[in-house]
């Protein structure tokens, strides 16, 4: 018998049994910080460690470049969230996880030891402390003034500061990634889209100089398909600004069936993303990226919840995609659940904008700023889908990066995951551009037929 959808009531109902830590409040006056805004302390009962400086020396057999090594491969779960048990753990789990255990009797959440292991560079350090006294919130919170690297606000009063956290995150400089996106059917067939990506970011880029970084520009993406064969040689370029109400996002796209690059405007918001079945929206990507103008950004606080975390077994060169895709979810026995700090936003649409989403609660992890798990509510106020994003720290960058984000539908009973890259040569390498580099002339060089 097919379960009605979950209520907003009824999903917080379960949800909120402790009381949150809400704004100012979530930091006791005091704490003492990591970097980037943390508590470096570990909580009451030593379930979550002390921060310690994170993970940033790669293993020894480790090149760079190539698939990461899991520092934690001889590691067994404490415990094993199952249907049977979760509401044993309710206090520690969001609405949307609680209906996958409904709704799935096989999804499972193996819960291992808790490791700090986030970190970045220490010109991000410092550029961060810069910005806890100087970074303002402009034109009503769509953009940010005085600070072109770091995260903006390391010690958030409000929603929109935390958002713009995420957004603006250390991940890298310029590089290219490979990977493959999958929206399996509900008896488990797929098929791969396989995708070649650069990210050439100005905002925080180390290796640019003040006068490379362009005002109001967060990156350059590119992104290239190289199957399946309806969408192979379809290539996407994307200028991403950081204040979009006052410069919107300008996108380009390459079609090899019409040998030609016309400007794309329509990846944005809550419009379908390529070879998504219509479960994934632009600004779904990365968990959510893009302008923030349409949604009222409010703080809950700060809690302890169970999310993916150091989730390199996931990533192994040893597994292949057919381990891991499996009907109604990834297949458990390779993901990895820890216990984590997170700060809780929860995005409310305004009412004279439209967007499939009524409502978005994201889960960020303290350490990194990265929105590591979602519940999102369609236009009736129904739970409607739950995503979260495995990520892992790349050590020899040093960045914390989501490397994969599956959402899932719960009222199709769908899921996509993105990010996959167990069978791909190359998963990270850095890339010498310029900004000639991402033009629209160059796209159609770009393109195979």
């Amino acid at each position: 018998m097919q379960q009605k959808p979950l209520t907003l009531s009824l999903a917080l109902a379960s949800f909120c049994l402790l009381p949150l830590q809400v704004g100012a409040e979530a930091v006791k006056p005091g704490t003492e910080l990591t970097p980037i805004g943390a508590e470096k302390a570990g909580n009451a009962d030593n379930t979550i460690p002390a921060w310690e400086g994170g993970l940033t020396k790669p293993p020894s057999a480790h090149k760079k470049g190539t698939h990461y090594t899991d520092p934690f491969h001889d590691e067994k779960p404490l415990f094993v969230i199952t249907p049977q048990n979760a509401d044993q753990y309710k206090e520690k789990l969001t609405p949307g996880q609680l209906e996958m255990f409904k709704k799935y009797p096989s999804f499972r959440m193996p819960i291992f030891p808790t490791h700090r292991t986030a970190a970045f560079p220490e010109e991000v350090y410092e550029a961060t402390a810069k910005n806890r006294s100087k970074t303002k919130l402009i034109d009503g919170g769509n953009g940010i003034e005085n600070a072109t690297m770091g995260f903006p606000f390391p010690q958030p009063e409000n929603g929109q500061q935390v958002i713009w956290n995420h957004l603006l995150a250390y991940r890298g400089d310029t590089y290219g990634m490979n990977f493959v996106q999958v929206t399996p059917t509900r008896n488990g067939d797929y098929t791969l889209a396989r995708m070649e990506t650069e990210y050439d970011f100005v905002y925080g880029n180390l290796s640019k100089t003040e006068d490379q970084r362009e005002s109001n520009k967060l990156l350059n993406f590119l992104q290239a398909f190289t199957a399946p064969p309806r969408l192979a040689g379809t290539v996407l370029l994307v200028h991403e600004t950081i204040n979009q109400v006052k410069q919107p996002r300008t996108s380009w796209v390459y079609s090899p069936g019409l040998r030609r690059v016309r400007l794309a405007p329509e990846v944005a918001y809550d419009n379908p993303a390529p070879s998504s079945d219509g479960l994934r929206t632009a600004d779904d990507f990365s968990m959510f990226n893009g302008a923030i103008n349409r949604y009222e950004w409010k703080l809950i606080g700060k809690k302890e919840i169970f999310i993916p975390y150091n989730s390199y077994r996931l990533i192994s060169p040893k597994l292949k995609y057919d381990d891991l895709v499996k009907p109604n979810h990834l297949n458990p026995e390779y993901t990895r659940y820890e216990l984590h700090r997170v700060w809780i936003i929860e995005a409310n649409l305004k009412p004279e904008f439209r967007n499939i989403y009524s409502k978005r609660v994201f889960y960020l992890d303290e350490d990194s700023w990265n929105i590591t798990v979602a519940d999102k509510y369609d236009t009736r106020g129904n739970l409607w889908r739950y995503t979260e994003a495995h990520n892992v720290q790349m050590y020899d960058v040093p960045v914390h990066y989501n490397m994969v984000s599956v959402q899932h539908d719960l009222q199709s009973g769908r899921y996509l995951a993105l990010g996959l890259r167990n069978e791909e040569p190359v998963i990270w390498q850095p890339l010498q551009r310029t900004p000639g580099d991402y033009t629209p002339a160059k796209l159609r060089k770009r393109g195979v037929r």
